[in-house]
């Protein structure tokens, strides 16, 4: 987006719907999507200055605060305990399109860090050298995040052929 926003209200309409889009990516589901931006929105609200002056893009510094966000949330949540009393369900829970999919159960179920390189690469169209550069890491890691990823995936979906009437 090569547009140049002085309004950080400018900024997030313009590009909300397809942080949300990225974030369900990232994510698996729509409502940890909106949590995800709106926590990264809020803490490049309070920077905006500083983001656009320094970063030159700050579009790719919002993804890559995403991708952060979601790893760490991912690395904490994990070391939760778990409850012995379920919560209250709602009655009729909103239906994920995508939740019968195979190839969106297998991404889902990949790490954070493979399945941020895939959405970056294939979502998102990002060269190697993009998504080392909007996670961090060297572009060996990009590589090897997803050569895992892409043989996790396959083993999954011929697994899932198999037990898939349909």
């Amino acid at each position: 987006m090569p547009a140049e926003f002085t309004d950080f209200g400018e900024f997030v309409q313009a590009t909300l719907p397809g942080l949300l889009r990225y974030g369900h990516a990232l994510t698996g589901n729509p409502h940890d999507a909106a949590d995800l931006v709106q926590t990264v929105l809020e803490k490049i609200g309070a920077r905006w200055s500083y983001v656009q002056q320094k970063t030159g893009d700050p579009l790719a510094y919002v993804r890559r605060s995403m991708a952060n966000a979601h790893v760490s949330r991912w690395r904490r949540t994990r070391r939760e305990n778990l409850v012995a009393d379920l919560p209250e369900t709602a009655p009729h829970p909103a239906a994920d399109p995508f939740e019968h999919e195979p190839l969106w159960q297998a991404l889902r179920n990949l790490p954070p860090r493979q399945r941020a390189v895939m959405v970056l690469r294939y979502y998102e169209g990002l060269s190697e050298a993009e998504i080392a550069e909007a996670l961090g890491v060297s572009q060996g890691t990009v590589k090897s995040q997803a050569s895992k990823a892409i043989a996790s995936l396959r083993v999954k979906l011929k697994h899932g052929e198999g037990s898939e009437a349909g």
